[in-house]
């Protein structure tokens, strides 16, 4: 059985709507040490109201473009 992880895609997603990470905080209300260790997958629970926070936050309404499984060896 392979290994899974949750990656999240928040470094992505800025990127795109060309945003820091501070600025998608403050648009989200979640504190910067809070989302940083979640944008750099170092956090490993993940809190379903800042998921969808970002998720209004960016007019985001499918969360597979905010988190994924993926394979272990994958990532």
């Amino acid at each position: 059985m392979k290994t899974k992880r949750i990656v999240v895609h928040i470094l992505e997603l800025i990127e795109q709507e060309n945003i820091s990470l501070r600025e998608l905080g403050r648009q989200a209300d979640i504190q910067i040490s809070a989302l940083s260790p979640l944008a750099s997958g170092k956090k490993q629970r993940i809190d379903l109201g800042h998921l969808k926070r970002i998720a209004e936050a960016l007019d985001i309404d499918d969360m597979n473009k905010i988190i994924s499984i993926e394979d272990e060896e994958d990532v």
